[in-house]
């Protein structure tokens, strides 16, 4: 009786590990962000999954652990989206709170799930085939997952910027087709290693020669260097800083909690540390100011009256001023430019806007069920997907918030002249990954388009960056700070500003035709030979 038992028990565990397996792998590849950065697990993080769906019985087992994968990355990565519980302060009460947080969080993370799922799903039905198209395969099929979700309302966590900010050698990759050229090296590194162990095991049941293994290994080895020796190439290239292209911008991180902005209070607090934070930068020389998204938190008609707009007609510094622009009944979230004489000369309205955070998705249908997360009560509009932002000192690469997770943004502006960028953020109501999660894609798109940045937010992280990635200054969190650096502005045009994202669709194209012509040789010689 009890071998009975222990033979069930044993039974039990088998059923369980791979479902065990697959959920611990997903899950360290959520631990390469923030907070943890242990990016280097990028690179091995995929191979239990791929062995386990490549090796399942016909296919039979490997939905529900690839589904456990997706949830265990994208639900680890996005575990920051819980810190805007609770959100008392916009008026919704502490268990609708917690509902909405939850909802959000594990609808991210179902998506996630079922994305790989369907890469999965390929993968089993292109089992039969050779390892290094097998590999081929599933690089391609990862990269045009990725690119579908990302053309989505909802997107964040690609495998490229589990890189950044740590290895900025292999984010430069970016540099030739976008960040799905990083994803496509994890990728393929990860597979390659995936192969060599099922062959590895084919040994043990067969006499498949060693050297198999060995030469899977040596790909993977080989690839994974010669793709860092590519990145640090690219990363190497000087950077030109002529002095005529130069531009002084002072920051503001105006550090008001978000539970404030809606009173008298908080916008009297709001004034009063941008307008001194723009003095003092202007008293320090620089071309510019910038402040983080919504730093006043009033309409446009409204912005000439305020006492910073007062500072500078005064000192006759330019001045980017994030607040809420007007369109007919609704409003935008909006950065605004003043030049010299305290008078606008431009706007840029935020494009991409966060699900239930800023609008709601099918709102004829949710609208009653879902109290809108905005701090105003007017209905909020996105922006136009092919703005431009021209100012004083040329045009500029602009960003708010949420837009920095969509590289599209940045390539088409930089593709049509942009030469520096600016990032203009709140993240006040997260944990504090987060703002290093945003801080990481705004590096990301730095060096992707090849420009200087500048990164303004309300409570933190601020920052500068090179063309290059580094960070040339960040601020503290939760702080109040200003901080001014020379950044450069540059007209240069990488592969992925004038080409897109070319690998993909390559990627798909040569995989897809390669198992085509292998599947129509293997019918012919089955029919040559019944």
């Amino acid at each position: 009786m009890q071998k009975k038992q222990n033979k069930k028990q044993r039974e039990r565990l088998t059923t369980l590990l791979p479902y065990l397996i697959a959920l611990a792998s997903g899950i360290l590849m959520g631990l390469t962000v923030a907070p943890v950065g242990a990016w280097f697990l990028a690179w091995i993080a995929i191979v239990p999954l791929w062995v386990l769906v490549v090796t399942s019985a016909k296919g039979k087992n490997q939905f529900p652990p690839a589904f456990l994968w997706g949830i265990g990355f994208h639900g680890v990565a996005l575990f920051w989206i819980t810190g805007i519980h609770p959100m008392t302060w916009l008026g919704v009460p502490w268990l609708p709170s917690l509902a909405i947080t939850l909802f959000c969080w594990g609808f991210i993370s179902v998506l996630g799930g079922v994305f790989v799922s369907i890469w999965a799903a390929v993968m089993v039905r292109v089992n039969g085939q050779k390892p290094w198209l097998r590999v081929l395969i599933g690089i391609a099929v990862w990269c045009g997952l990725e690119s579908l979700w990302s053309a989505g309302p909802l997107w964040w966590s690609s495998l490229a910027y589990t890189q950044s900010p740590h290895n900025l050698v292999i984010v430069h990759l970016g540099q030739l087709s976008g960040p799905n050229t990083v994803t496509a090296a994890i990728a393929a590194v990860n597979g390659l290693i995936a192969e060599a162990y099922i062959k590895r095991q084919d040994i043990k049941m067969s006499s498949v020669p060693l050297r198999f293994v060995n030469k899977y290994l040596a790909t993977a080895t080989g690839l994974l260097i010669i793709l860092h020796l590519i990145g640090f190439i690219l990363y190497s290239r000087p950077i030109a800083q002529l002095p005529e292209a130069a531009l002084k911008v002072g920051i503001i991180q105006g550090n008001i909690p978000n539970r404030l902005l809606r009173s008298s209070e908080g916008f009297r607090r709001a004034q009063e540390n941008y307008t001194n934070g723009y003095l003092t930068l202007a008293n320090q020389g620089v071309d510019a100011v910038l402040t983080p998204e919504g730093a006043l938190p009033i309409f446009q008609r409204n912005l000439l009256e305020t006492a910073l707009v007062a500072a500078v007609k005064e000192k006759g510094v330019v001045a980017w001023i994030g607040a809420f622009g007007e369109r007919g009944d609704s409003y935008t979230i909006s950065l605004f430019t003043f030049n010299s004489k305290g008078e606008i000369v431009s706007r840029y309205d935020k494009a991409k806007l966060v699900p239930l955070g800023e609008y709601i998705p099918f709102e004829g249908i949710l609208g009653g069920l879902v109290q809108r997360l905005s701090p105003l009560d007017a209905h909020q509009v996105p922006g136009s997907a092919n703005q431009l932002f021209d100012t004083p000192f040329g045009r500029a690469i602009a960003s708010i918030c949420y837009e920095s997770a969509f590289p599209e943004q940045f390539r088409r502006q930089a593709a049509m002249g942009g030469q520096f960028i600016l990032s203009s953020s709140n993240d006040a109501h997260y944990t504090a990954s987060m703002p290093f999660q945003h801080h990481a894609q705004d590096i990301m798109r730095a060096i992707e388009t090849d420009r200087w940045s500048a990164r303004a937010t309300n409570t933190g992280y601020s920052a500068f960056v090179d063309p290059h990635g580094r960070t040339l200054w960040i601020s503290g969190y939760n702080t109040y700070e200003t901080h001014a650096e020379t950044i450069y502005r540059r007209q240069t045009q990488t592969l992925y500003v004038r080409w897109d994202d070319w690998l993909t669709p390559l990627l798909l194209i040569s995989s897809g035709g390669a198992w085509l012509v292998i599947r129509g040789m293997n019918k012919f010689t089955n029919f040559r030979n019944p």
